[in-house]
């Protein structure tokens, strides 16, 4: 007996009856966007779990922090040095760096962020530590695609991962080489924005949608005269803003809190084949056919037994012990009866339909892309 399948059904509320929604969170802005950081650091502090000596950029990083500092370093510290003094042997006493970490630091710099405000670092190791629990990360500069320096980072990092092992056992729970530090980033330069600059504020809407954007030019037309809005395509809507700055901001608020009704998006269906979990859109329809669906099951037995046959009646010799392998192949083809989707079925008779059959996720995938296959299926089905 088959389970039955326990579908996600992404239910669409929105409708000509359901609850408007505000414009803030339909849309973005044009230009008021976030931008990612990024930069190269060192973890130190670490209880042995570091780079070790295998890692030649992490020694070479440490020696230029030192050096930084005013520390002079004496002799070799990795392998390239020596092969720059251009020494034939590289047998020597490594340096030991079991407490140091080579890592990458990543972060996300909101929009309008000012300097001296902090964000959140996330810290990664890219050597060969085995965790960073424990670790400081010491100044580390976070650069953006420009090249420009944007914040600092430096502090103690929060590592939810943990690995212990002993006697050749080992449990590992999360990732134990990666971090995060809150708050562990300076802001240093600010993001133009180009908020102030434009005659228009252009609201984007999240997904492309003709109805939504036309939806939006109206309302706001409604409450602040004919023409203040236009659209521009399905997903831009250009709204003619006041030029003083104050002005303005309070203008994008009024319209942020406006309520309007978006149009339902299109019917999908969407399939994860890996975990066999289907989303369902409520707008799903499938036109008048037929399905069935069994399964076809072919089993092989294989049986071994040894034959020993007995001694010739005319004085032979006895007889030769040999094994015999015996094989069975019986092949059974499940009855499954065949279902009627009638026009316009909905999304409720799709599921009634295939519970009764008693499908499972493999041959709902299966069903659904027969049927997209045939052109009944009137959604787009969508494979991740």
């Amino acid at each position: 007996m088959y389970p039955k399948i326990i579908l996600l059904v992404l239910l669409v509320v929105v409708s000509f009856w359901a609850e408007a929604d505000r414009v803030k969170d339909l849309t973005s802005v044009a230009g008021v966007r976030s931008n990612q950081l990024i930069g190269y650091g060192l973890v130190v502090g670490l209880s042995g779990t570091g780079d070790r000596d295998k890692i030649s950029f992490t020694a070479q990083s440490l020696k230029t922090v030192l050096d930084r500092l005013g520390v002079d370093v004496d002799g070799p510290v990795s392998n390239y040095d020596l092969y720059q003094r251009g020494v034939a042997t590289l047998a020597y006493d490594k340096t030991k760096l079991d407490n140091v970490a080579s890592v990458i630091v990543t972060a996300t710099l909101p929009p309008f962020s000012k300097p001296g405000q902090t964000i959140d670092v996330n810290v990664a190791a890219i050597g060969l530590a085995s965790s960073l629990r424990g670790g400081n990360l010491i100044l580390t500069e976070l650069r953006g695609t420009d090249g420009q320096i944007y914040a600092l980072a430096q502090g103690g990092l929060t590592v939810s991962g943990v690995e212990v092992s002993a006697e050749g056992s080992e449990i590992r729970i999360g990732v134990p080489t990666a971090g995060r530090i809150p708050g562990g980033a300076i802001i240093e330069r600010e993001v133009v924005s180009p908020f102030d600059q434009s005659e228009f504020v252009i609201l984007n809407t999240n997904q492309a949608d003709f109805t939504t954007t036309s939806a939006i030019t109206d309302v706001i037309n409604e409450n602040f005269g004919a023409g203040t809005a236009r659209s521009i395509d399905a997903t831009s809507v250009a709204v003619q803003a006041p030029e003083d700055i104050s002005a303005r901001v309070n203008f994008v608020s009024m319209i942020e809190n406006l309520e309007v009704t978006p149009g339902e998006p299109k019917a999908r269906v969407v399939v994860n084949s890996r975990t066999g979990t289907v989303v369902i859109s409520r707008t799903v329809r499938v036109t008048a056919t037929a399905v069935t669906h069994g399964q076809l099951t072919v089993k092989v037995s294989a049986t071994n037994e040894i034959s020993q046959p007995n001694a010739g009646v005319l004085g032979g010799g006895e007889g030769e012990t040999a094994p015999v392998a015996n094989a069975e192949i019986t092949i059974e083809e499940e009855a499954r009866p065949m279902f009627v989707f009638q026009p316009g079925v909905n999304l409720r008779d799709i599921v009634d339909a295939v519970n009764q059959v008693g499908a499972t996720p493999s041959s709902l995938i299966a069903i659904l892309d027969a049927l997209n296959s045939s052109g009944s299926l009137r959604a787009e089905l969508i494979v991740i």
